[in-house]
């Protein structure tokens, strides 16, 4: 298994995986911010959303939030 070995590349790493399951699940930033809200996630905009992802710079609880919110049963490391 190779992992990122830098914060710079799990983030970029984390957050090219949100856009992929994104994508997958045809959800788009509108929609995240409502599935986001009904997990606690309220201050949560399509703005912000989309600059966290951009950066690739956003808190381990929005992660979880986002795969709970995209309801993924599992994360595997080798795909992020």
């Amino acid at each position: 298994m190779v992992l990122p070995t830098a914060e710079e590349e799990w983030g970029q790493r984390a957050s090219a995986f949100l856009k992929a399951e994104m994508k997958k699940a045809d959800v788009t930033y509108a929609d995240l911010v409502k599935r986001l809200t009904k997990h606690g996630l309220k201050d949560e905009t399509e703005a912000g959303i989309t600059m966290k992802l951009k950066r690739g710079s956003f808190t381990a609880i929005f992660f979880l939030a986002c795969v709970a919110a995209l309801e993924l049963e599992q994360v595997v490391l080798e795909e992020i």
